[in-house]
Parts: structure tokens; sequence; C-alpha cells
């Protein structure tokens, strides 16, 4: 009988819980749908059921499914990066299909964009009164890029870049370079010894879905070293379908130097995890311009490896991500012979190599693809983690990195093996930063971050710098509201640096090569004495944005920015090989502290948007380069004709700005004029070099001239066959000579205008599904062949005669170059 009993109450237990399942399941349908945007399919957005964790992504042909939806009326979202996102209702019926077509708008202005870089938490450009530029894969894509750095150039207005052949660049930001620009990976720091001027960014640009520029010392989350600015290069994130993986492979081809490049990326997505994996690789011969010819030793090899692992729940996220660089970049040197101006190549090393006697470059090797004896050989790589931790109305993140740089300069032509420099530097990064909860309107943010770093020499013939251990920390504190049509933000930070070195004695061997010694070694010297200092500094900023209506914007802001003198500055004594140049630097020299003012007016309307950014910025205890010449006046060379810098610190002014002018007509949907204009004028306010040398030391060196940029772009908004989104475009690219130079001891020369011509043309192929089978690009740089020479490019310094018989001194920038680039998702 007591069996029976709980037999039936078994039973029935197990009948109301099938009964309430199945009323459940009744009590519930699916909703299916498709988005499109500009007549066409929009693949991987994002759509979800507002207010409850149910969603979905679009496929490659936007078409989507959710299911087990309650009955009932919903709010159905959806979103994707460059659209306005929006909401429709929906009605869930039990068991029923509810059917949802959505078309969202793209975003045509920038005002909407959303950023993340040198700013609490994720903001609105045009809540932003920090200038703030952006640049998406699209348009980094529909440029001919060596690197990532030139994309950026091309694409904000006020960036600009020194370079030494067409794989190695280092950004500018408004005349301010080098350890002024903060340059950042997915938020981390990029950390590869970027004092040196032939030293590049250690970054895949192929991985790279959009980069961020903040212009100015606003940036006070993330510490010394943002002075001029941050660039902030974001990876491409995981984009699909759960359970369905997806990827692409890029073929990229420039005819100049026979560039060719490949890179293949693949993601996957499954309950809350992504994974991310992509692999790069690219390698060029010399490149060639109608002045020149080939130039000897500017190719490269360079390899790159990335992945992610992350999970999305409901406590917040994880994150942990590596990846790996290796690049063999040839050095060039400029030797030549003097009548021909031929490019000639050493065989001898020292005292045996004759300069005036070098026998020229077989042609054959100004094609090879084999990386020849001169070369740097970079490795970089970098393991961090980012978390956060959702608590309450805030929430916590944390990230921690690790990152190495190895690199190394051959340049011995008797023994490849040989390194002339050869670092290897250790970085940690960490930031600790927490949202608070909004309270009474103020959004805030306070944080902890900083970096250690230990730099050690390996086995070289020459040192510039010393082996340091540094460790930098700061603390910041940042808000923001909202009142009415104004917004208000600002905050405050403290930083504080320890650097130190112990003393470093080297002496040379039979060969005249330098070897890093113990200090009992006999003829051993100190070369860099020990040294220990700490460096402080307080940095600030404040600025509003008046919203005159929802697209006409006053921005005005004012910051204080503070760097401390990075180990070049401060430690230098020796030759850096591959720049060919022997630095001096001072161990008294203090932080630079500087006060900029921003001025921005922005009109985004119906048919065009204009924006006129301008500052002023002052700056104390400026440190800049300075060549040094003898009593007659000629430059001070060591015994292999290398010339030799000393640094200076005084007083300095940059001001000037940005102005853009973009017209779109309302009702010729399919074209776009694009212009902008940028110039900064760079003052040196040193009164004693002004009393010694008068106008030759008026102005800063490396200071860009007058630059115009304009593009027209025509886009057929309609399918042309198996043909969408194609796009035709020709851009003017011009810059003003250059003659307002730091001419002490001829450290510049002054710098012809030019005007270069370019011209695109491109598109998607797409499969009869409307799925994406290709995206081409077609491109033409430098249409007319112009021999111009950068004001910027250091290879314009590569001379080693008086007199040349053609007029022409130091080495051209490259001359035209086709590119084709193909894009195949799969």
């Amino acid at each position: 009988m007591l069996l029976r009993q709980r037999f039936l109450l078994h039973f029935i237990v197990f009948f109301l819980f099938l009964f309430s399942a199945c009323s459940a399941f009744a009590q519930t349908g699916t909703i299916k749908g498709k988005i499109t945007a500009n007549g066409e399919p929009l693949p991987y957005a994002s759509i979800g059921v507002v207010g409850t964790q149910m969603g979905a992504t679009s496929s490659d042909i936007g078409v989507f499914e959710i299911k087990n939806v309650p009955a009932g009326v919903h709010q159905l979202g959806a979103s994707s990066v460059g659209f306005q996102s929006q909401q429709v209702p929906v009605t869930v019926t039990p068991g029923g299909v509810a059917t949802v077509n959505i078309v969202l708008q793209e975003i045509t202005s920038k005002l909407d964009e959303v950023v993340v870089t040198g700013v609490s938490r994720a903001t609105e450009v045009k809540k932003s009164p920090v200038p703030i530029a952006t640049i998406s894969k699209k348009e980094i894509d529909i440029n001919v890029n060596s690197n990532i750095i030139d994309a950026i150039v091309k694409g904000v207005p006020g960036v600009s870049a020194t370079s030494t052949g067409p794989n190695i660049s280092k950004p500018f930001i408004r005349g301010l370079g080098y350890n002024r620009v903060l340059n950042m990976y997915d938020g981390i720091r990029q950390e590869g010894q970027q004092w040196g001027d032939e030293h590049g960014t250690e970054v895949d640009q192929y991985g790279i879905e959009r980069a961020e520029v903040v212009k100015g010392p606003s940036s006070l989350t993330y510490g010394s070293d943002a002075l001029a600015g941050v660039i902030n290069m974001i990876p491409a994130v995981p984009k699909g379908v759960d359970g369905v993986p997806k990827g692409d492979f890029l073929a990229d081809y420039h005819s100049n130097n026979g560039m060719f490049a490949t890179s293949l990326g693949t993601s996957y997505s499954k309950n809350g995890w992504r994974y991310y994996l992509r692999g790069s690789q690219k390698r060029a011969h010399d490149y060639r311009n109608s002045v020149d010819g080939y130039v000897y030793s500017t190719g490269f090899r360079e390899y790159n490896l990335s992945g992610t692992a992350r999970v999305d729940k409901n406590w917040g996220f994880s994150q942990v991500s590596a990846t790996l660089y290796n690049n063999f970049q040839e050095i060039p040197d400029g030797s030549r012979d003097s009548l021909t101006r031929k490019f000639t190549y050493p065989i001898y090393d020292g005292a045996q190599d004759d300069i005036k006697n070098r026998p020229f470059v077989p042609e054959e090797r100004f094609k090879s693809y084999k990386v020849g004896d001169l070369h740097q050989r970079i490795q970089h790589f970098r393991v961090y983690t980012h978390n956060q931790y959702i608590i309450g109305q805030g929430n916590l993140n944390a990230t921690l990195g690790f990152q190495q740089s190895y690199r190394r300069e051959f340049l011995s032509a008797v023994d490849p093996n040989e390194a002339a420099l050869n670092l290897k530097l250790n970085t940690v990064n960490y930031d600790f930063r927490y949202n608070m909860p909004t309270w009474n309107a103020l959004e805030t943010t306070i944080g902890v971050n900083g970096m250690y770093q230990r730099n050690r020499s390996g086995l070289a013939t020459d040192y510039p710098i010393p082996d340091y251990n540094l460790f930098d920390i700061g603390t910041f504190v940042f808000t923001k509201r909202s009142f009415g049509k104004v917004d208000i933000s600002g905050g405050v930070r403290y930083d504080t640096r320890h650097l130190t070195w112990n003393n470093f004695f080297t002496s040379t061997n039979d060969a005249d090569f330098g070897r890093k010694v113990d200090d009992d070694t006999p003829g051993a010297y100190n070369q860099f004495p020990g040294f220990t200092n700490q460096y402080h500094g307080v940095s600030g900023s404040v600025g509003g944005t008046y919203n005159l209506t929802e697209r006409l914007l006053f921005k005005a802001n004012v910051a204080r920015g503070y760097r401390s003198p990075n180990i070049n500055e401060v430690g230098a004594n020796g030759l850096d090989p591959g720049a060919r140049i022997r630095y001096l630097g001072n161990r008294e020299f203090v932080p630079e502290f500087n006060l900029q003012k921003d001025i921005s007016f922005l009109a985004y309307l119906k048919n065009l948007d204009i924006s006129i950014e301008l500052f002023d910025n002052r700056i104390s205890n400026y440190i800049f380069q300075s060549r040094v010449s003898d009593a007659s006046g000629n430059p001070v060379l060591d015994s292999e004709g290398n010339m030799t810098y000393q640094y200076q610190q005084s007083k300095a002014q940059l001001y000037g700005g940005e102005v853009t002018l973009n017209l779109h007509p309302e009702k010729l949907k399919w074209l776009a004029f694009n212009n902008s204009l940028a110039y900064v004028n760079g003052i040196n306010k040193n009164e004693e070099l002004s009393r010694l040398y008068g106008d030759d030391a008026k102005y800063l060196p490396f200071i860009l001239p007058l630059h115009f940029r304009s593009e027209l772009r025509g886009t057929l908004r309609k399918s042309v066959g198996m043909f969408t989104g194609l796009y035709a475009r020709v851009e003017l690219d011009s810059y003003a000579r250059q003659d307002r130079i730091y001419a002490v001891d001829n450290t510049e020369t002054p710098t012809a205008g030019y005007t270069l011509i370019n011209t695109g043309f491109g598109g998607n192929i797409k499969q009869k599904s409307g799925r994406t089978m290709a995206q081409l690009f077609l491109q033409v740089n430098n249409v007319f062949d112009v021999a111009y020479q950068s004001h910027l490019n250091r290879l314009k310094y590569f001379e080693y005669y008086q007199v040349s018989p053609n007029g022409r001194y130091g080495i051209y920038n490259m001359g035209r170059n086709m590119s084709v680039k193909v894009i195949i998702p799969f």
C-alpha cells in the first residue's frame, strides 16, 4: 500500500512537471527576420529582446532567429558598428513565428560614433570636449598602406609620420612625436624602444579593426608620454553566428616594391565564448622612384600572429590575448658613386671600408626578396588580459600585460651575424580602474596604472643607451556630467617614475668593435656611470561641449600634460648604428610640462559636415635634437662618418589647427567630396639660441608643412549584376614648401612642396544568395610618378657628398605604386 502511494505521488509530480513544461513551451514563440542597410543584407548585426538575455547575431546574408521567446508584445533592438541602433515592436504568439524585417541607417556623422580612448568609459564623440578622431577598417582598406601608421596618417588630419623607408613610420600629432605620442594596442601601451628614429610600431596592420586618435594631453587615464596625444589601435573583434566558424583571407600586392602580403583570420563563438586567431605575412624588395631608381636595402619581411579568447557572462567579461611580431627590415645607408649616383654597398668593416670605393650594387639585388646582410631583426611578443566585473551599478576593470621587445641590428659586411645593436626590453603593464555608479548624474572613474621595465644589452658592437630599470605608477580621477545642452568632463592625475642604472663599462677589441666588459677589464671605459632619479608630475584636463543644436556643437578644453625624459634623452652616450647617429643625452633634464588650449566648432548638417579645430600648446622644458658642429661649422663626425646629435631643452610653442569640409548632398547620395587642411607652427623659445643663431634657431625641428587633402568619391547605391557597393575615388594630396626649420648646424634643410594624385576603384562581389564572395580594391598612389621628399623623411639626409651632378641630394620617397587588394570572407 505504501509503495503504491509513493508511486502515485511520483506519477502526479512527473505529470505536473510535464504539463507545466508543455504549457511553458506552448506559451513561447519564435522571432525570425532579416536586417538590411543601403538595400543590402547586413551581416553580423546584434539583435536582442529588450529587457532579456535573449538575442542572436545576423548571418552573413542578414537573417536571424530567436527561439523560445515568451508570448506577448516585446521591443526588438538591433545594432551594428557604423549604423544607427533601432528598436521595433514585435508580437509573439504561443507556438507562432513572428517575422520582422529591420532596416538600419548608416551613420554618416562622426558625431554619433562611440569612442573608448581618452575617456573614462565609452562616450559619443559629440559629448567629449577632447579632440578625438577615428578611422575605420573601411577607410584603412581603401588606401595604399605599407604599415598601420601610414594608414592612420592618411585618415586623420593633424597626424603625420617620420619615416625611414616604406615599412618604418613613427607617428607625430600636431608636430610632436617619439615618446610624446602614446601608441596603444587594444588599450595596452606599446613599448619597443620608441625613442629610436628607425624603430617602427610593432603591430599587424591587417588585424586592426579601427583606430582612435586623441589630439593633445587630455588623456588622463594613461599617464606620462601622452603629451602630444594617444593613438589606440583596436584589433578586430570576432563576429559571426553562434556555433558557425567564420573567417577571411586577404591578399595585397604593391607594384612599386613588389610587396606581397597575405592574412588569414578565423573566429568562433559559442555560448558567450569567443575565439579569434589571425596570421599575416608580407615581404617586399627595394622600392623605386624616378630620381634614385631602386633604393638599395629598403626591402623587408614581416610575420605576425595574434589570438584572443574571451567569455562574456552576466558578471562581466574576461579576455586573454597574445601577439607575436617578427620583422626582418633592411637598413639603407645611402652610399653611392659620386658621379653616376648609383648605389654602392660595403664589403669591408671599419678602417678597411672606403666609402668612396665601394662596388656598385648588382641589378639583381634590387628585386631580390632575400633580406640583405645589413638589416634589423625586430621581435615583439605580447600577452595580456582584460577583465571586467560588474559590481552593482558600477564595474571594476583590471588589465595586466607583459611584452618583450627584442631588437637587433646587423651592419657588418664581413660577419653578418655580428650584432651592432642588441637590446631586450621587458615591460609589465598594469591598469586597474573602477567605473563608479552614476551619482547625481555624475559618471566618475578612478584608477591606478603604470608599468615596470627592464632593459638589457646583449653582445653587440655599439651601446647607445645603458641597461636600466624603470618603475612608473600614476593615479587619476575622471568625471563627466551633462547639464541640458552642456556636457562637461575633466579630471586630474598624479604620476611618479623611478629610473635607475648601474655603471656600464665597455672597451674596444682589436677590430675596433665595442664590447660590454667588467669594470676590472684592462682599458675598460665607464660609458654610462650609474644614475638614479625620480620624476614627478601632475596633469589635468577640463572642458565642455555646448550643443547649439543636435548637429551644431562648440567645444573647448584646457589640459596640462606631463612627460618625463625618455632613456635616450637622459642617458644616451653612443652610436645608434641603424640611424647613423651618435646621441648625447643630458642627466640634468627635468620633465616636460605643457598647457594646451583647444577650441572646436562642428557642424554636421544635411548636406555637409564642417569642423574647425584650433589649438595652442605651450611647453616648458621641451627636449629636442640638435646636430653638433665644430668651431668651423662642420658637422662633428666619428671615424665611420656618423653624425653627432646633442639633446637640448628649452621653452616651445606650437599652434595651428585642422579644418575639414565634407560635402554629401542629400539629393546625390552617391557623391562625397571630402576636404581637410592641417597646419602647425612650432616656435623655439630658447633665448640663448636665438641670440647666438638668430632666425636659424627660431623654429622647432620636425614640423610638417601646411597639408591639404581633397577626395572626390562616388559610390553606387544599387547592385550591378554580381557587384555591390561599387565606388571610384580620386584624391589630391598636397604639401606646401617647408622653410620654417631648425637650421642651426644644418640640423634640418628646407623641403620643396609637392602634390600627389591618387586614385582607386573597388566594390563587393556577391553570390545569388546575397553572401559576399569577395571585396576588391584597385588603387594607384602617385599616379604621375612625382619625385618628392617628405619633410619628415629621414632618408632625405642620407647623403655622403657636398656636390651632386644632378642637383639632387639624399633619397626620395616612393614613386608610382599600383595596389590590388582582395578580401575573401568564408
